[in-house]
């Protein structure tokens, strides 16, 4: 059974970076598309960023420009550097793993990923 633990949120002011991590164990990392989901107050839950087994990635497009995901499989874990963090990011951070392994793509829905995380807070303030 898959373990997903993140780490890295916080309250920071707008403008700031925040970078979260997640770690993954009890399945075979590297063939698995990750994702960074987030559930803001009051809105529902959504995908920001995901990574292919292959590296592909995939933005919402609020965070284009401004996010990056990427992973490390030696360490079996996904990161999300976020910059130039605004109010609207404000929002519990899942990580997530697709539900299909060796799957990868330039877009993701959320109806895809089947397990995530405990999430880690993000709170922007102005």
């Amino acid at each position: 059974q898959v373990q997903l633990v993140e780490s890295g949120g916080g309250l920071v002011q707008v403008g700031a970076s925040l970078r979260l991590s997640c770690t993954a164990s009890g399945r075979f990392f590297k063939a698995d598309a990750m994702a960074w989901l987030r559930q803001g107050p009051g809105k529902e839950r959504e995908v920001v960023a995901a990574i292919g087994w292959n590296e592909l990635t995939y933005y919402t497009d609020s965070v284009k420009g401004r996010f990056t995901i990427s992973r490390d499989n030696g360490m079996n874990a996904v990161h999300l550097q976020m910059d130039n963090l605004k109010p609207e990011d404000t929002a519990v951070y899942y990580c997530a793993v697709h539900k299909s392994p060796w799957y990868s793509s330039n877009y993701y829905s959320i109806s895809e990923f089947e397990t995530w995380g405990q999430g880690t807070h993000v709170t922007v303030s102005s």
